[in-house]
């Protein structure tokens, strides 16, 4: 792989467009609640990420029409915001932001929980924020996705849950999307090395009952969504780390 380190100055316009994005989620916090639309959410966030001097990277990613991901309940990720989507009491709902700013991206995203949530998916969405913490702490310069999947996937299932394995996690920095792929599952010492001075993301996908899932088209672009196949809830987590030659560096921290 060709993984070209971030400089010291790459670095630090790397951190700007992640506070960005953390920051986008938290101001989101007191709007996404029954009542509001999916499109709403969508248009809340672009507005923040415009005042801070960004842009959203999603819009017209690959076609895709919208400023955000919005996966209400059993939708696993890529959920299109629209005005039809009302939230509604006992919903769980991740909402997935991507700051530009600068030529350098942010991407984070978060679950949020709607009025009376079931214990059920209360448990779910701890357990993805778990699975994404666990695999954070499994980085190590020059070490491997693999460890990442590894450690994600034995809390997942030791929890009774399944991780969506073709869909994962990646490297981000001066593009949206880069190498390497940073799987869900793996074995440890295998998959590909990472790279001290660049970043990737980690973002396991947690469903309730199986890992596979059904896939939809949106209209006008290549970017797929996804539900879960048996209809039950999805959950996910992300966070953009900087691998560092120490360890690591959470840079969307809230």
């Amino acid at each position: 792989m060709g993984i070209k380190p971030l400089s010291l100055d790459e670095i630090k316009k790397m951190t700007v467009a992640c506070r960005i994005a953390a920051d986008t989620l938290t101001y989101l916090e007191k709007y996404v609640k029954a009542g509001i639309s999916t499109l709403e959410i969508d248009e809340l966030a672009n507005d923040f990420m415009q005042t801070r001097g960004a842009k959203s990277a999603c819009l017209g990613y690959h076609g895709y029409p919208r400023y955000t991901c919005t996966s209400v309940n059993e939708v696993v990720c890529h959920g299109l915001p629209d005005a039809q989507t009302i939230l509604k009491d006992g919903d769980i709902i991740n909402v997935d932001v991507t700051a530009l700013m600068d030529g350098f991206y942010g991407d984070t995203s978060r679950m949020y929980l709607i009025g009376n949530v079931s214990d059920d998916a209360r448990d779910l969405v701890e357990t993805a924020m778990l699975a994404r913490d666990v695999g954070i702490k499994a980085i190590t310069p020059n070490g491997y996705t693999g460890d990442i999947g590894f450690e994600t996937n034995k809390l997942v299932t030791r929890k009774g849950y399944s991780a969506v394995k073709e869909i994962g996690g990646h490297g981000v920095g001066r593009k949206f999307h880069e190498e390497p792929f940073v799987p869900s599952f793996g074995k440890k010492g295998k998959g590909d090395r990472l790279v001290p001075f660049h970043c990737i993301t980690v973002e396991p996908m947690v469903n309730q009952g199986t890992d596979e899932y059904v896939e939809f088209n949106i209209p006008g672009s290549s970017i797929k969504y996804y539900n879960t196949a048996d209809g039950l809830l999805s959950a996910q987590y992300e966070h953009t780390v900087l691998v560092t030659d120490t360890g690591y560096e959470i840079l969307t921290l809230p």
